[in-house]
Protein backbone atom coordinates (compact mmCIF):
# COMPACT_ATOMS: atom_id res chain seq x y z
CA UNK A 1 0.00 0.00 0.00
CA UNK A 2 2.74 2.37 0.69
CA UNK A 3 3.77 1.90 -2.95
CA UNK A 4 0.31 3.26 -4.26
CA UNK A 5 -0.30 6.56 -5.34
CA UNK A 6 -2.33 8.82 -3.59
CA UNK A 7 -4.12 11.84 -5.38
CA UNK A 8 -6.34 14.14 -3.65
CA UNK A 9 -8.97 13.28 -7.05
CA UNK A 10 -9.68 10.67 -9.19
CA UNK A 11 -12.11 11.44 -11.98
CA UNK A 12 -13.58 8.71 -14.01
CA UNK A 13 -14.27 9.23 -17.67
CA UNK A 14 -13.18 11.86 -20.39
CA UNK A 15 -16.88 12.67 -21.72
CA UNK A 16 -18.32 15.97 -21.13
CA UNK A 17 -18.78 15.19 -17.35
CA UNK A 18 -15.05 13.99 -16.96
CA UNK A 19 -13.53 16.61 -18.88
CA UNK A 20 -15.94 19.35 -17.59
CA UNK A 21 -15.01 18.08 -14.01
CA UNK A 22 -11.14 18.10 -14.51
CA UNK A 23 -10.95 21.52 -15.67
CA UNK A 24 -12.87 22.93 -12.72
CA UNK A 25 -10.67 21.52 -10.57
CA UNK A 26 -7.78 23.14 -12.04
CA UNK A 27 -10.34 26.22 -11.80
CA UNK A 28 -10.46 25.62 -8.17
CA UNK A 29 -6.86 25.38 -7.84
CA UNK A 30 -6.55 21.49 -7.43
CA UNK A 31 -3.65 20.01 -9.74
CA UNK A 32 -3.34 16.90 -7.50
CA UNK A 33 -6.11 14.53 -9.34
CA UNK A 34 -6.51 11.98 -12.34
CA UNK A 35 -8.84 11.45 -15.02
CA UNK A 36 -9.37 7.90 -15.70
CA UNK A 37 -10.27 6.46 -19.28
CA UNK A 38 -10.79 2.72 -20.28
CA UNK A 39 -10.88 3.65 -24.11
CA UNK A 40 -7.28 4.92 -25.90
CA UNK A 41 -8.85 7.93 -26.40
CA UNK A 42 -11.60 11.23 -24.77
CA UNK A 43 -14.82 11.75 -26.02
CA UNK A 44 -16.92 9.68 -23.99
CA UNK A 45 -19.88 9.20 -25.86
CA UNK A 46 -19.50 11.13 -28.74
CA UNK A 47 -16.10 8.84 -29.29
CA UNK A 48 -18.03 5.66 -29.00
CA UNK A 49 -21.13 6.25 -31.22
CA UNK A 50 -19.73 7.11 -34.58
CA UNK A 51 -22.25 5.47 -36.66
CA UNK A 52 -23.27 6.73 -39.89
CA UNK A 53 -25.34 10.05 -39.51
CA UNK A 54 -24.86 10.63 -35.36
CA UNK A 55 -25.48 14.09 -34.72
CA UNK A 56 -26.68 16.14 -31.44
CA UNK A 57 -30.51 16.75 -31.14
CA UNK A 58 -29.63 19.53 -29.37
CA UNK A 59 -28.15 22.71 -30.55
CA UNK A 60 -24.92 23.43 -31.06
CA UNK A 61 -24.42 26.67 -29.24
CA UNK A 62 -26.22 25.00 -26.12
CA UNK A 63 -24.56 21.80 -26.53
CA UNK A 64 -21.07 23.24 -25.24
CA UNK A 65 -19.58 24.09 -21.51
CA UNK A 66 -20.04 28.17 -20.90
CA UNK A 67 -16.52 28.28 -20.46
CA UNK A 68 -15.29 27.18 -23.26
CA UNK A 69 -18.01 28.45 -26.33
CA UNK A 70 -17.19 27.48 -29.79
CA UNK A 71 -17.84 30.31 -31.85
CA UNK A 72 -17.05 27.85 -35.13
CA UNK A 73 -19.82 25.27 -35.14
CA UNK A 74 -20.45 24.32 -38.62
CA UNK A 75 -23.95 23.33 -38.36
CA UNK A 76 -26.95 24.48 -36.14
CA UNK A 77 -27.06 20.69 -35.17
CA UNK A 78 -23.50 19.06 -34.86
CA UNK A 79 -22.49 16.05 -35.90
CA UNK A 80 -20.80 13.24 -34.02
CA UNK A 81 -17.59 14.37 -35.53
CA UNK A 82 -17.48 18.32 -34.82
CA UNK A 83 -18.52 17.36 -30.88
CA UNK A 84 -15.50 15.15 -30.80
CA UNK A 85 -13.27 17.44 -32.22
CA UNK A 86 -14.82 20.15 -29.42
CA UNK A 87 -14.02 17.87 -26.35
CA UNK A 88 -10.36 17.05 -27.59
CA UNK A 89 -9.84 20.47 -27.90
CA UNK A 90 -11.30 21.31 -24.49
CA UNK A 91 -8.20 18.64 -23.38
CA UNK A 92 -6.11 20.49 -24.93
CA UNK A 93 -6.97 23.90 -24.02
CA UNK A 94 -6.94 23.33 -20.38
CA UNK A 95 -3.82 21.29 -19.54
CA UNK A 96 -5.80 18.02 -18.83
CA UNK A 97 -3.81 15.78 -21.02
CA UNK A 98 -0.77 15.25 -18.03
CA UNK A 99 -3.81 14.14 -16.08
CA UNK A 100 -5.37 12.21 -18.36
CA UNK A 101 -4.58 8.45 -18.45
CA UNK A 102 -5.89 6.20 -20.87
CA UNK A 103 -6.45 2.92 -21.12
CA UNK A 104 -7.34 2.76 -17.58
CA UNK A 105 -10.47 1.33 -17.24
CA UNK A 106 -11.75 0.71 -13.76
CA UNK A 107 -12.40 -2.73 -12.12
CA UNK A 108 -13.09 -2.23 -8.58
CA UNK A 109 -13.51 1.78 -6.38
CA UNK A 110 -13.21 -0.15 -2.55
CA UNK A 111 -14.04 2.63 0.09
CA UNK A 112 -11.14 2.42 2.96
CA UNK A 113 -13.61 3.28 6.07
CA UNK A 114 -10.43 3.32 8.53
CA UNK A 115 -8.09 5.31 5.97
CA UNK A 116 -10.70 7.60 4.69
CA UNK A 117 -9.88 6.85 1.10
CA UNK A 118 -10.90 5.27 -2.00
CA UNK A 119 -8.85 2.30 -3.26
CA UNK A 120 -9.23 1.86 -7.45
CA UNK A 121 -7.90 -0.94 -9.73
CA UNK A 122 -7.87 -1.00 -13.07
CA UNK A 123 -8.08 -3.65 -15.60
CA UNK A 124 -4.22 -3.03 -16.68
CA UNK A 125 -3.27 -4.35 -13.02
CA UNK A 126 -2.28 -0.55 -11.61
CA UNK A 127 -3.98 0.85 -8.02
CA UNK A 128 -4.10 4.25 -6.67
CA UNK A 129 -5.69 5.67 -3.95
CA UNK A 130 -7.81 9.17 -4.08
CA UNK A 131 -9.24 11.06 -1.25
CA UNK A 132 -12.71 12.01 -3.66
CA UNK A 133 -13.96 10.01 -6.57
CA UNK A 134 -15.83 11.88 -9.09
CA UNK A 135 -17.66 9.06 -11.57
CA UNK A 136 -18.46 10.87 -14.55
CA UNK A 137 -19.05 7.76 -16.92
CA UNK A 138 -22.57 8.61 -17.95
CA UNK A 139 -25.31 6.79 -18.39
CA UNK A 140 -25.21 6.15 -22.27
CA UNK A 141 -21.62 4.24 -22.10
CA UNK A 142 -22.53 0.58 -21.62
CA UNK A 143 -24.71 -0.51 -24.75
CA UNK A 144 -27.70 -2.90 -23.83
CA UNK A 145 -28.35 -5.79 -26.39
CA UNK A 146 -31.31 -7.83 -26.04
CA UNK A 147 -30.95 -11.57 -25.62
CA UNK A 148 -32.87 -12.87 -28.68
CA UNK A 149 -33.05 -16.73 -29.22
CA UNK A 150 -31.35 -18.28 -31.79
CA UNK A 151 -28.49 -15.33 -32.04
CA UNK A 152 -25.73 -17.04 -31.12
CA UNK A 153 -26.44 -19.48 -34.39
CA UNK A 154 -26.95 -16.31 -37.02
CA UNK A 155 -24.44 -16.32 -39.48
CA UNK A 156 -24.62 -12.78 -40.19
CA UNK A 157 -23.04 -9.46 -38.53
CA UNK A 158 -24.31 -8.24 -35.84
CA UNK A 159 -23.39 -5.00 -33.47
CA UNK A 160 -25.16 -1.91 -31.44
CA UNK A 161 -25.30 1.42 -32.58
CA UNK A 162 -22.83 2.44 -30.11
CA UNK A 163 -20.37 -0.11 -31.30
CA UNK A 164 -20.50 0.34 -35.53
CA UNK A 165 -18.54 -1.72 -37.18
CA UNK A 166 -17.00 0.52 -39.71
CA UNK A 167 -14.83 -2.29 -41.52
CA UNK A 168 -18.41 -3.94 -42.25
CA UNK A 169 -19.78 -2.65 -45.84
CA UNK A 170 -24.16 -2.64 -46.15
CA UNK A 171 -24.14 -1.37 -49.49
CA UNK A 172 -26.16 -4.66 -51.04
CA UNK A 173 -26.78 -6.15 -48.12
CA UNK A 174 -30.50 -7.19 -46.23
CA UNK A 175 -30.11 -5.22 -43.02
CA UNK A 176 -32.47 -5.26 -39.77
CA UNK A 177 -32.51 -1.91 -37.80
CA UNK A 178 -33.58 -3.07 -34.11
CA UNK A 179 -35.30 0.12 -32.74
CA UNK A 180 -36.82 3.19 -33.41
CA UNK A 181 -34.80 5.40 -30.72
CA UNK A 182 -32.63 8.51 -31.87
CA UNK A 183 -29.88 6.96 -33.01
CA UNK A 184 -31.94 4.78 -34.98
CA UNK A 185 -33.46 7.53 -36.40
CA UNK A 186 -30.08 9.05 -37.72
CA UNK A 187 -28.72 5.74 -38.85
CA UNK A 188 -31.80 4.95 -41.19
CA UNK A 189 -31.86 7.55 -43.43
CA UNK A 190 -27.82 6.88 -43.49
CA UNK A 191 -27.42 3.47 -44.55
CA UNK A 192 -31.20 3.30 -46.80
CA UNK A 193 -30.02 4.25 -49.99
CA UNK A 194 -26.68 1.45 -49.78
CA UNK A 195 -28.89 -1.36 -48.33
CA UNK A 196 -30.55 -3.92 -50.72
CA UNK A 197 -33.32 -4.22 -48.22
CA UNK A 198 -33.88 -2.72 -44.59
CA UNK A 199 -36.31 -4.24 -42.44
CA UNK A 200 -36.89 -1.83 -39.51
CA UNK A 201 -38.69 -3.54 -36.13
CA UNK A 202 -40.30 -1.51 -34.31
CA UNK A 203 -41.98 -1.81 -30.18
CA UNK A 204 -42.84 1.57 -30.65
CA UNK A 205 -43.36 4.57 -32.65
CA UNK A 206 -41.67 7.32 -31.66
CA UNK A 207 -42.54 10.98 -32.38
CA UNK A 208 -40.57 13.00 -34.62
CA UNK A 209 -40.55 16.68 -35.65
CA UNK A 210 -38.78 18.35 -38.01
CA UNK A 211 -35.11 19.06 -37.51
CA UNK A 212 -34.52 22.76 -38.44
CA UNK A 213 -30.86 22.04 -39.37
CA UNK A 214 -28.50 24.51 -41.20
CA UNK A 215 -25.49 25.43 -42.28
CA UNK A 216 -23.80 28.26 -39.55
CA UNK A 217 -22.63 30.87 -42.46
CA UNK A 218 -19.21 32.41 -42.18
CA UNK A 219 -20.50 35.84 -41.22
CA UNK A 220 -22.04 34.27 -38.13
CA UNK A 221 -19.28 32.35 -37.05
CA UNK A 222 -16.89 35.72 -38.09
CA UNK A 223 -19.59 37.65 -35.97
CA UNK A 224 -19.30 34.98 -32.63
CA UNK A 225 -15.19 35.32 -33.08
CA UNK A 226 -14.98 39.20 -33.29
CA UNK A 227 -18.03 39.52 -30.69
CA UNK A 228 -18.12 37.08 -28.10
CA UNK A 229 -21.25 38.34 -26.50
CA UNK A 230 -23.40 37.67 -29.59
CA UNK A 231 -22.47 33.85 -28.84
CA UNK A 232 -23.19 33.88 -25.37
CA UNK A 233 -26.75 35.70 -26.37
CA UNK A 234 -27.86 32.84 -29.02
CA UNK A 235 -27.10 30.46 -25.99
CA UNK A 236 -29.01 32.52 -24.24
CA UNK A 237 -31.77 32.34 -26.45
CA UNK A 238 -31.72 29.28 -27.13
CA UNK A 239 -31.40 28.42 -23.44
CA UNK A 240 -34.71 30.40 -22.40
CA UNK A 241 -36.95 29.23 -25.07
CA UNK A 242 -36.20 25.36 -23.87
CA UNK A 243 -37.06 26.49 -20.22
CA UNK A 244 -40.00 27.95 -21.21
CA UNK A 245 -41.38 24.65 -22.47
CA UNK A 246 -40.15 22.74 -19.21
CA UNK A 247 -43.94 23.58 -17.37
CA UNK A 248 -45.75 21.57 -20.30
CA UNK A 249 -43.40 18.57 -19.80
CA UNK A 250 -43.63 18.52 -16.08
CA UNK A 251 -47.14 20.47 -14.85
CA UNK A 252 -50.07 20.90 -17.79
CA UNK A 253 -49.26 17.49 -20.14
CA UNK A 254 -52.69 18.75 -21.98
CA UNK A 255 -50.40 21.69 -23.48
CA UNK A 256 -48.61 19.57 -25.77
CA UNK A 257 -51.50 18.72 -27.89
CA UNK A 258 -51.12 21.32 -30.37
CA UNK A 259 -47.69 19.74 -30.64
CA UNK A 260 -48.59 16.34 -31.51
CA UNK A 261 -50.56 17.58 -34.37
CA UNK A 262 -47.17 19.67 -35.53
CA UNK A 263 -45.64 15.87 -35.81
CA UNK A 264 -48.53 14.51 -37.30
CA UNK A 265 -48.38 17.13 -39.77
CA UNK A 266 -44.69 16.20 -40.29
CA UNK A 267 -45.49 12.78 -40.60
CA UNK A 268 -48.44 13.09 -43.18
CA UNK A 269 -45.68 15.25 -45.40
CA UNK A 270 -43.53 11.81 -46.45
CA UNK A 271 -45.66 8.93 -45.49
CA UNK A 272 -49.07 8.96 -48.10
CA UNK A 273 -49.58 4.93 -47.55
CA UNK A 274 -52.19 5.07 -44.66
CA UNK A 275 -51.60 1.63 -43.39
CA UNK A 276 -47.75 2.74 -42.96
CA UNK A 277 -48.56 6.07 -41.32
CA UNK A 278 -51.30 4.15 -39.55
CA UNK A 279 -48.13 1.86 -38.00
CA UNK A 280 -45.87 4.82 -37.25
CA UNK A 281 -48.90 7.17 -34.85
CA UNK A 282 -47.73 7.03 -31.64
CA UNK A 283 -50.74 6.02 -28.96
CA UNK A 284 -49.31 7.81 -25.95
CA UNK A 285 -48.81 11.79 -25.19
CA UNK A 286 -45.86 13.32 -26.94
CA UNK A 287 -43.10 14.17 -24.48
CA UNK A 288 -43.72 10.86 -22.84
CA UNK A 289 -40.94 8.96 -24.60
CA UNK A 290 -37.94 12.02 -25.52
CA UNK A 291 -39.22 13.46 -28.87
CA UNK A 292 -37.00 12.83 -31.68
CA UNK A 293 -35.68 14.99 -34.46
CA UNK A 294 -35.73 14.46 -38.47
CA UNK A 295 -36.36 15.58 -41.36
CA UNK A 296 -35.16 12.70 -43.58
CA UNK A 297 -36.54 9.52 -41.39
CA UNK A 298 -40.18 9.24 -42.38
CA UNK A 299 -38.81 9.55 -46.14
CA UNK A 300 -36.23 6.66 -46.21
CA UNK A 301 -39.05 4.87 -44.56
CA UNK A 302 -41.19 5.66 -47.53
CA UNK A 303 -38.82 4.37 -49.99
CA UNK A 304 -39.72 1.01 -51.70
CA UNK A 305 -36.71 -1.38 -49.91
CA UNK A 306 -37.22 -0.50 -46.25
CA UNK A 307 -40.15 -2.58 -44.93
CA UNK A 308 -41.82 -1.61 -41.28
CA UNK A 309 -42.34 -4.09 -39.20
CA UNK A 310 -44.72 -3.40 -36.03
CA UNK A 311 -43.19 -5.27 -33.36
CA UNK A 312 -40.36 -6.29 -31.49
CA UNK A 313 -37.80 -8.73 -32.58
CA UNK A 314 -38.33 -12.66 -30.85
CA UNK A 315 -36.70 -14.81 -32.48
CA UNK A 316 -33.38 -15.74 -35.28
CA UNK A 317 -33.44 -19.31 -37.43
CA UNK A 318 -30.20 -19.34 -38.84
CA UNK A 319 -29.98 -15.96 -41.38
CA UNK A 320 -34.34 -15.66 -40.76
CA UNK A 321 -35.19 -13.09 -38.13
CA UNK A 322 -38.84 -13.11 -36.90
CA UNK A 323 -40.49 -10.22 -35.08
CA UNK A 324 -43.37 -11.12 -32.50
CA UNK A 325 -46.34 -11.26 -34.62
CA UNK A 326 -44.64 -13.58 -36.73
CA UNK A 327 -43.38 -11.36 -39.76
CA UNK A 328 -40.04 -13.07 -41.07
CA UNK A 329 -37.30 -11.73 -42.96
CA UNK A 330 -33.74 -12.58 -44.27
CA UNK A 331 -30.97 -10.87 -43.47
CA UNK A 332 -27.34 -10.54 -43.89
CA UNK A 333 -26.81 -8.12 -40.88
CA UNK A 334 -28.57 -7.15 -37.81
CA UNK A 335 -28.09 -3.80 -36.32
CA UNK A 336 -29.57 -3.12 -32.62
CA UNK A 337 -30.36 0.23 -31.85
CA UNK A 338 -31.64 -0.40 -28.48
CA UNK A 339 -30.20 2.37 -26.11
CA UNK A 340 -27.90 1.60 -22.93
CA UNK A 341 -27.73 0.81 -19.24
CA UNK A 342 -29.42 3.49 -17.91
CA UNK A 343 -31.03 2.62 -14.30
CA UNK A 344 -28.65 -0.24 -14.27
CA UNK A 345 -25.47 1.06 -14.92
CA UNK A 346 -23.03 -1.48 -14.90
CA UNK A 347 -19.78 0.82 -13.04
CA UNK A 348 -22.55 0.71 -9.98
CA UNK A 349 -21.47 -3.13 -9.49
CA UNK A 350 -17.59 -1.65 -9.33
CA UNK A 351 -18.14 0.41 -6.07
CA UNK A 352 -17.91 -0.50 -2.83
CA UNK A 353 -18.71 1.17 0.01
CA UNK A 354 -18.43 1.89 3.75
CA UNK A 355 -20.87 -1.35 4.70
CA UNK A 356 -18.58 -3.31 2.24
CA UNK A 357 -21.64 -3.50 -0.25
CA UNK A 358 -21.70 -2.42 -3.70
CA UNK A 359 -23.94 0.73 -5.22
CA UNK A 360 -25.90 -1.65 -7.48
CA UNK A 361 -26.71 -3.45 -4.09
CA UNK A 362 -27.82 -0.28 -2.59
CA UNK A 363 -29.71 0.66 -5.98
CA UNK A 364 -31.26 -2.75 -6.45
CA UNK A 365 -35.04 -1.45 -5.48
CA UNK A 366 -34.10 1.72 -7.49
CA UNK A 367 -31.73 4.77 -8.03
CA UNK A 368 -31.58 7.41 -6.00
CA UNK A 369 -29.10 9.92 -4.55
CA UNK A 370 -28.72 13.33 -2.99
CA UNK A 371 -29.40 16.22 -5.25
CA UNK A 372 -28.22 13.94 -8.10
CA UNK A 373 -24.92 13.89 -7.13
CA UNK A 374 -23.89 11.35 -3.53
CA UNK A 375 -25.21 8.61 -2.28
CA UNK A 376 -25.61 7.34 1.64
CA UNK A 377 -22.67 4.71 2.96
CA UNK A 378 -20.81 5.91 0.11
CA UNK A 379 -18.61 8.99 1.51
CA UNK A 380 -16.40 11.18 -0.78
CA UNK A 381 -17.72 9.55 -4.04
CA UNK A 382 -20.03 11.45 -6.39
CA UNK A 383 -21.66 11.29 -9.32
CA UNK A 384 -21.59 13.22 -12.61
CA UNK A 385 -25.27 13.13 -14.09
CA UNK A 386 -26.96 10.80 -11.48
CA UNK A 387 -30.18 9.77 -10.49
CA UNK A 388 -32.61 12.30 -11.79
CA UNK A 389 -30.49 14.87 -13.55
CA UNK A 390 -31.64 13.91 -16.99
CA UNK A 391 -33.76 16.06 -19.12
CA UNK A 392 -36.48 16.05 -22.08
CA UNK A 393 -36.05 18.73 -24.02
CA UNK A 394 -32.49 20.79 -23.23
CA UNK A 395 -28.69 20.47 -22.88
CA UNK A 396 -27.42 17.84 -20.44
CA UNK A 397 -24.37 20.22 -20.60
CA UNK A 398 -26.25 22.74 -18.33
CA UNK A 399 -27.03 20.18 -15.65
CA UNK A 400 -23.73 18.98 -15.80
CA UNK A 401 -22.22 22.80 -14.79
CA UNK A 402 -24.61 22.60 -11.99
CA UNK A 403 -23.06 19.38 -10.65
CA UNK A 404 -20.03 20.75 -11.12
CA UNK A 405 -20.61 23.98 -8.98
CA UNK A 406 -21.77 20.87 -6.24
CA UNK A 407 -18.57 19.01 -6.75
CA UNK A 408 -16.54 22.39 -6.09
CA UNK A 409 -18.30 23.44 -2.78
CA UNK A 410 -18.13 19.77 -1.63
CA UNK A 411 -14.09 20.17 -1.85
CA UNK A 412 -13.97 23.32 -0.47
CA UNK A 413 -15.93 21.89 2.48
CA UNK A 414 -13.31 19.11 2.87
CA UNK A 415 -10.70 21.85 2.78
CA UNK A 416 -11.84 23.48 5.18
CA UNK A 417 -12.46 20.58 7.94
CA UNK A 418 -8.65 19.73 7.10
CA UNK A 419 -6.89 16.47 7.99
CA UNK A 420 -8.05 13.00 6.80
CA UNK A 421 -11.78 13.55 6.56
CA UNK A 422 -14.87 12.86 4.64
CA UNK A 423 -18.76 14.17 3.72
CA UNK A 424 -21.07 11.26 3.89
CA UNK A 425 -24.61 12.00 2.76
CA UNK A 426 -27.33 11.02 5.37
CA UNK A 427 -29.75 8.77 4.62
CA UNK A 428 -32.66 11.04 5.66
CA UNK A 429 -31.73 13.56 3.46
CA UNK A 430 -31.33 11.61 0.25
CA UNK A 431 -35.00 9.78 1.15
CA UNK A 432 -36.21 13.73 2.02
CA UNK A 433 -34.58 14.26 -1.43
CA UNK A 434 -36.01 11.80 -3.44
CA UNK A 435 -39.18 11.74 -2.14
CA UNK A 436 -39.37 15.35 -2.78
CA UNK A 437 -38.47 14.63 -6.36
CA UNK A 438 -40.90 11.24 -7.04
CA UNK A 439 -43.99 13.33 -5.79
CA UNK A 440 -43.49 16.10 -8.16
CA UNK A 441 -42.90 13.64 -11.08
CA UNK A 442 -45.85 12.20 -10.57
CA UNK A 443 -48.04 14.71 -12.93
CA UNK A 444 -45.04 14.97 -15.35
CA UNK A 445 -45.66 13.87 -18.93
CA UNK A 446 -43.02 11.13 -18.21
CA UNK A 447 -45.44 9.54 -15.93
CA UNK A 448 -49.05 10.41 -17.06
CA UNK A 449 -48.22 10.14 -20.98
CA UNK A 450 -49.12 6.52 -21.41
CA UNK A 451 -45.86 5.12 -22.26
CA UNK A 452 -43.00 2.65 -21.26
CA UNK A 453 -39.39 4.38 -21.87
CA UNK A 454 -35.89 3.89 -20.43
CA UNK A 455 -36.74 6.95 -18.40
CA UNK A 456 -38.58 3.85 -16.02
CA UNK A 457 -36.56 1.50 -14.24
CA UNK A 458 -37.97 -2.36 -13.92
CA UNK A 459 -40.39 -1.42 -11.39
CA UNK A 460 -41.87 1.54 -13.22
CA UNK A 461 -40.17 4.86 -11.57
CA UNK A 462 -38.42 7.55 -13.17
CA UNK A 463 -34.93 7.78 -11.44
CA UNK A 464 -33.76 9.32 -14.69
CA UNK A 465 -35.07 12.70 -15.55
CA UNK A 466 -35.15 16.13 -13.66
CA UNK A 467 -39.01 17.40 -13.31
CA UNK A 468 -37.90 20.81 -13.30
CA UNK A 469 -36.03 23.54 -15.23
CA UNK A 470 -32.42 23.79 -15.14
CA UNK A 471 -32.11 26.56 -13.25
CA UNK A 472 -34.02 25.46 -10.37
CA UNK A 473 -31.45 23.01 -10.84
CA UNK A 474 -28.60 25.17 -10.43
CA UNK A 475 -30.16 26.54 -8.30
CA UNK A 476 -30.95 23.59 -5.64
CA UNK A 477 -27.23 22.22 -6.25
CA UNK A 478 -24.92 25.93 -5.81
CA UNK A 479 -23.52 24.71 -2.48
CA UNK A 480 -23.62 21.89 0.09
CA UNK A 481 -25.99 21.92 2.76
CA UNK A 482 -23.90 20.49 5.53
CA UNK A 483 -27.44 19.21 7.70
CA UNK A 484 -27.59 16.71 4.49
CA UNK A 485 -24.41 15.52 5.79
CA UNK A 486 -22.23 13.32 7.88
CA UNK A 487 -18.60 14.39 8.55
CA UNK A 488 -16.29 11.99 9.21
CA UNK A 489 -12.88 11.52 10.44
CA UNK A 490 -10.42 9.27 10.55
CA UNK A 491 -9.44 7.95 13.96
CA UNK A 492 -6.92 9.79 15.60
CA UNK A 493 -7.21 13.12 13.14
CA UNK A 494 -6.03 15.87 15.36
CA UNK A 495 -9.03 17.80 15.59
CA UNK A 496 -11.70 15.26 16.14
CA UNK A 497 -13.55 15.12 18.55
CA UNK A 498 -12.29 12.07 21.65
CA UNK A 499 -13.71 9.92 23.61
CA UNK A 500 -14.90 7.28 21.10
CA UNK A 501 -12.22 3.94 20.72
CA UNK A 502 -10.27 3.39 17.10
CA UNK A 503 -12.81 2.23 14.47
CA UNK A 504 -16.42 3.51 16.52
CA UNK A 505 -17.96 6.12 14.82
CA UNK A 506 -20.51 9.12 16.70
CA UNK A 507 -22.91 11.98 16.79
CA UNK A 508 -22.08 15.66 18.01
CA UNK A 509 -23.69 16.58 21.06
CA UNK A 510 -23.60 18.85 23.82
CA UNK A 511 -20.58 17.02 25.50
CA UNK A 512 -18.52 15.95 22.57
CA UNK A 513 -18.75 12.81 20.35
CA UNK A 514 -21.13 9.98 21.05
CA UNK A 515 -20.35 6.42 19.91
CA UNK A 516 -23.00 5.19 17.08
CA UNK A 517 -22.15 2.80 14.37
CA UNK A 518 -18.91 0.73 14.83
CA UNK A 519 -16.23 0.68 11.97
CA UNK A 520 -17.22 4.02 9.90
CA UNK A 521 -14.33 6.04 11.47
CA UNK A 522 -15.68 9.01 13.72
CA UNK A 523 -18.76 10.47 12.95
CA UNK A 524 -20.18 14.48 13.43
CA UNK A 525 -23.33 15.94 12.34
CA UNK A 526 -23.52 19.05 11.75
CA UNK A 527 -26.41 21.89 12.58
CA UNK A 528 -28.67 22.75 9.72
CA UNK A 529 -27.80 26.35 8.43
CA UNK A 530 -23.59 25.64 9.91
CA UNK A 531 -20.94 25.92 7.73
CA UNK A 532 -17.86 23.59 7.65
CA UNK A 533 -15.77 26.90 8.77
CA UNK A 534 -18.45 26.95 11.93
CA UNK A 535 -18.31 23.34 13.24
CA UNK A 536 -14.51 23.74 12.98
CA UNK A 537 -14.27 26.98 15.00
CA UNK A 538 -16.14 24.93 18.11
Amino acid sequence: MAQQEHVRVAVIGTGFGGLGAAVRLRREGITDFVVLERADSVGGTWRDNSYPGCACDVPSHLYSFSFAPNPDWPRTFSGQEHIRAYLERVADTFGLRPHIRLNHEVKLMSWDRENLYWVIESANGTTLRADVVISATGPLSDPKTPDIPGIGSFPGKVFHSARWDHDYDLTGKRVAMVGTGASAIQIVPAIQPKTAKLTLFQRTPPWVMPRMDRTISKAERTLHRAIPATGTARRGLLWGIRELQVSAFTKHPDQLGLVEKLAKANMARAIKDPALRAKLTPDYRIGCKRILLSSTYYPALAQPNVDVVASGLSEIRGSTVVAADGSEAEVDAIIFGTGFHVTDMPIAERVVGEEGITLAETWKDGMNSLRGATATGFPNWMTIIGPNTGLGNSSMILMIESQLNYMADYLRQLNVLGGRAALGARSAAVTAWNGKVQERMKRTVWNTGGCTSWYLDAEGRNTTVWPGTTGEFRRQTRTVDLAEYDVIRATGTPGAAGGVRAGEAGRLDGSGLVPEQPGRGERETVAAGDTVAEEAAR
